[in-house]
């Protein structure tokens, strides 16, 4: 599937051909040997910084390449995506929302410390924000940094952190002050911390992505690794939710269009009762369905994303993107994996692994009932 808009130009379609090669050799070979592994190699940092993919949207100041607009994120979503898994993206890409706070707030000195060996491929970053008990509840997180002189000294957990058995950093957020979001702090942690544990977590989903709960017992962090201002973390981690709610929106998409593209090549190979599946008036109303969402959601994703390209903050909007989105990759790849049938539950076939993913999209940055609540609020209701 093609998908004609108006809002990409000559350098976009030059930065897309650029990410397909880099997709088509280092990752679509060598997925279901990460998935049966649990993780990505620490070398395709590497590798994707080498190729101009990991730095991409960060300014130069912190070793990034500055682009004009977010649509070059989403043509990076979008073919990293053609992978078919969900894991990739979230285990290379994890720094996508590590980062931003530190290039947004933070000082010099920990961008250079921090973000550029990160952009060069030589780190791992993460970022840790949910707690056990908190979920989406980020005004009232309940991990601590206590003042010690030049450190602080941090106790508490942390649940679902993408990347969180490798990272080498780990932008966290902490109370530092009273309760609710005046007291948030953001602190970089580093990975090697004394006091700091680590526990696997088994997913339905992003197989090859690992996810960790962190334990922080007496972690001594310098008072030089605050991220901007101290309790006025809460504005930053909510500014990084906005970019990273639109692009969870585009992955939705990029594999909803994947799930498409599958079953319209199955259905056209696939032979049933002596002629192609797709001869099947059901099957052709199936596929025309799925475009027909695919349409709506693009149409409204490059809608939403250069409102936010051009600075505008369309909160409302953006939640409802999401939810759209996420809802609608979940009905389309349902309904490929009717196309496919009994084939669609294959282990290795991207779709089956798409579907099994889907739903980590409508939790992960804000569950679907956050959105609509947030969406309510923003609207007036």
């Amino acid at each position: 599937m093609t998908y004609a808009s108006p809002f990409y130009d000559k350098d976009h379609e030059e930065f897309r051909a650029q990410a397909r090669r880099f997709v088509e050799k280092e990752i679509s070979p060598n997925i279901e040997a990460w998935e049966t592994a649990g993780s990505i190699p620490r070398e395709l940092h590497q590798k994707a910084a080498e190729a101009g993919m990991l730095q991409v949207g960060f300014p130069e100041r912190c070793g990034g390449i500055e682009v004009p607009d977010l649509f070059y994120g989403v043509v990076l979503t979008e073919e990293l995506a053609r992978s078919g898994s969900g894991g990739v993206i979230a285990g290379l890409m994890s720094h996508g929302i590590a980062l931003p706070p530190i290039c947004h707030v933070g000082s010099p000195e920990l961008q250079a410390r921090y973000a550029r060996p990160v952009l060069e491929g030589r780190k791992i970053a993460a970022l840790a924000i949910t707690e056990p008990g908190g979920g989406s509840d980020v005004a009232n997180l309940k991990t601590r940094a206590e003042r010690d002189g030049d450190h602080y000294v941090v106790n508490g957990s942390k649940t679902f952190i993408t990347s969180g058995m490798r990272a080498d950093y780990l932008t966290c957020a902490v109370r530092t002050g009273g309760a609710g979001m005046g007291g948030v702090s953001l602190v970089v942690i580093e990975g090697d911390t004394p006091g700091l544990s680590r526990t696997p977590l088994d997913k339905m989903g992003w197989r090859c992505s690992d996810t960790a709960t962190l334990y922080f017992d007496n972690c001594r962090v310098p008072v030089a690794n605050l991220v901007g201002r101290e309790n006025q973390g809460f504005m930053a981690i909510m500014l990084n939710f906005n970019q990273e709610r639109i692009m969870l929106a585009a992955q939705a998409y990029a594999f909803a269009k994947v799930c498409y593209d599958e079953a319209m090549d199955y259905a056209r190979s696939r032979e049933t009762f002596g002629k192609a599946l797709i001869r099947n008036q059901v099957i052709r109303h199936k596929l025309v369905d799925m475009r027909m969402r695919l349409e709506a959601v693009k149409a409204n994703l490059d809608l939403v994303t250069w409102r936010v390209s051009n600075r505008q903050i369309p909160i409302a909007e953006v939640c409802m993107l999401k939810n759209f989105a996420c809802t609608s990759l979940e009905w389309i790849a349902n309904e490929a994996m009717q196309v496919f049938g009994g084939a669609g539950y294959l282990r290795g076939a991207k779709v089956e692994r798409i579907y099994r993913e889907t739903k980590v999209l409508t939790i992960g940055g804000g569950s679907l009932e956050i959105m609509k609540d947030l969406a309510a609020k923003q609207l007036g209701m």
